[in-house]
């Protein structure tokens, strides 16, 4: 079994996964935590390509994502259950988000980015949980892809692995969600985050702090300094 750490990674993994898969689908061509992508979009949608609007839900998601990272380094630097304050602002954002979806409430275009602002915040705030990144995953694979190549393979790379299978298995718990019960398509992601939270705070007893604390470790791709 997983120490509390790793179980948090992966839930909060297959939350992002769900999170960007939901906003892609229901709000349009845009993702909430991804904002590599985002830039890709933007640039695309400048050259004319794409939907119409592009341009703005992109500004829409850069815009709260990059609050919800300030919001989560201001918590961060100060003392306290700092990453179960960061889940449980997480919770209440993607809860926010899915209670008005699945209440139909959201019914025009500025509603949709209204949406949007709410989930890309959340991610955000997700982006400084844990040093170790769960929802930008270019550098993990790219570290990883390294590792095999050079047949250096550790100990924790099952569980780098698993973060990237928790990324596509949260995809499709949103589509499929969307696909059958609409209304329940923002639901996958409030799950994982919750689950997280549950598990920072039920006291561990293992005999080593979990993963995401300490010293980086070669897939880490946050410099910034999460907690």
């Amino acid at each position: 079994m997983p120490g509390h750490g790793e179980g948090t990674l992966l839930l909060l993994s297959g939350a992002s996964g769900a999170a960007d898969a939901f906003v892609f689908l229901c709000v349009g061509q845009v993702f909430a935590g991804v904002m590599t992508g985002n830039l890709v979009l933007l640039g695309a949608s400048a050259a004319g390509a794409g939907e119409d609007g592009v341009a703005l839900k992109v500004a829409v998601a850069l815009g709260a994502y990059f609050c919800g990272v300030a919001a989560g380094a201001l918590t961060a630097g100060r003392r306290g259950p700092r990453v179960r304050v960061l889940l449980g602002a997480e919770v209440v954002l993607l809860g926010a988000a899915a209670a008005l979806w699945g209440l139909e409430l959201v019914t025009s275009y500025g509603d949709r980015l209204g949406l949007l602002a709410l989930v890309a915040v959340a991610m955000g705030v997700q982006g400084r949980v844990r040093v170790t990144p769960t929802n930008y995953f270019t550098g993990t694979l790219t570290s990883l892809a390294g590792r095999v190549a050079l047949r250096e393979l550790r100990g924790g790379d099952g569980w780098v692995l698993g973060r990237l299978a928790a990324v596509v298995a949260g995809a499709a718990v949103a589509a499929l969600a969307e696909r059958w019960w609409s209304p329940g398509a923002a639901l996958g992601a409030v799950v994982m985050a919750a689950g997280a939270l549950v598990l920072e705070t039920v006291p561990y007893r293992g005999g080593r702090p979990g993963p995401g604390k300490g010293k980086p470790r070669p897939d880490r791709g946050n410099p910034a300094g999460a907690v």
